[in-house]
């Protein structure tokens, strides 16, 4: 028994009650990194290209891409091929078609891959569903007995009559509510991915340029503020010595400085003499000292030094006080 849409709809399963539009592509990461985001087509146009296989391969997790185009190419002849795909229960269902039947429409989709498992327009596999456009159909089904994926493709007086002899379900698919589920091209994503590095390679050099340029004008600012901390530092350094100098200048030119000199030199002599400095005493500018002296150096002591000779009190020892006063 054929279902027509209508009884498709009562069954829950018309696409055409669902309201609002289908989804649009957006960019991808690929798209951003190389610049193209802006460029990115939204809004394509539904087109059934003349040629179109389908079918599907086992599910192996990351290798998605390389097993379509793989079998694309096979099922194409050709290693330029688009394709789309969804992954469903395990396995991969695919749409694929030459390149170059879509010269004339470059920014286009396949509104039957809406259909594929997974997507938009999929209900379950009893269901038929047909695509037309300009005198040109095509019809998705899976197979009952073999549960494989078949695609139909021709002249809509050929196609139609040959899906409603079929007793299933069948739904036609409206681009305008859709999904939209956009071509793939291998070598298009090798180049995209190529322009992508190139382009990060280039802002990443720009960006390492500036962060470069920045740290040496920091290092400049840096070296010439130490610079000018070096001179402070040596400006202050020539106040600190020529202020120790004068101080040491000072130091020189005071009377201790003469008192200690002179000190010296009269325990010098006096050693020679067996003398003893026993006082020596700085009173309002004036020194007075006072040393014991043998009695047999006292004529030597008073030649040198205009000393006082106090003979009252002589030592125990022999020697006698000598008193000078300058």
């Amino acid at each position: 028994m054929v279902t027509t849409d209508n009884k498709a709809a009562a069954q829950g399963k018309n696409t055409a009650k669902r309201g609002g539009t289908g989804m649009r592509p957006s960019p991808g990461m690929a798209d951003m990194l190389a610049g193209e985001a802006r460029d990115f087509v939204r809004s394509l146009t539904p087109y059934l290209p003349a040629e179109l296989v389908g079918g599907m391969i086992p599910h192996i997790a990351g290798a998605e891409e390389e097993a379509v185009w793989n079998a694309a190419s096979q099922a194409c002849g050709t290693e330029r091929v688009h394709y789309c795909y969804s992954i469903d229960e395990g396995r991969i269902w695919y749409l694929a078609c030459p390149s170059a039947a879509l010269a004339s429409n470059p920014d286009s989709w396949c509104p039957l891959a809406a259909s594929l498992p997974g997507n938009s327009e999929y209900w379950d596999r009893e269901t038929v569903y047909l695509y037309e456009q300009e005198g040109l159909a095509s019809a998705l089904r899976w197979d009952p007995e073999t549960a494989r994926m078949q695609v139909f493709l021709g002249a809509s007086r050929t196609i139609l009559p040959r899906v409603q002899s079929m007793d299933a379900n069948f739904v036609t698919i409206n681009p305008e509510i859709a999904d939209i589920v956009p071509w793939r091209n291998r070598t298009l994503r090798t180049e995209k991915l190529s322009r992508a590095t190139a382009r990060m390679l280039v802002l990443s050099g720009i960006f390492v340029s500036l962060v470069a340029a920045l740290i040496l004008v920091f290092n400049f600012i840096a070296i010439n503020a130490l610079a000018r901390n070096l001179d402070d530092v040596k400006a202050q350094t020539k106040v600190a010595s020529i202020d120790l100098v004068r101080s040491a200048n000072n130091v020189m030119q005071s009377d201790t400085v003469k008192h200690m000199v002179y000190i010296q030199d009269l325990l010098d002599n006096l050693a020679r003499l067996d003398g003893t400095l026993v006082r020596y005493e700085v009173k309002n500018g004036r020194a007075q000292w006072e040393a014991l002296v043998p009695r047999a150096f006292i004529q030597p002591v008073m030649e040198k030094y205009p000393v006082r000779v106090d003979s009252r009190n002589e030592e125990k020892d022999g020697r006698i006080r000598v008193i000078n006063t300058r």
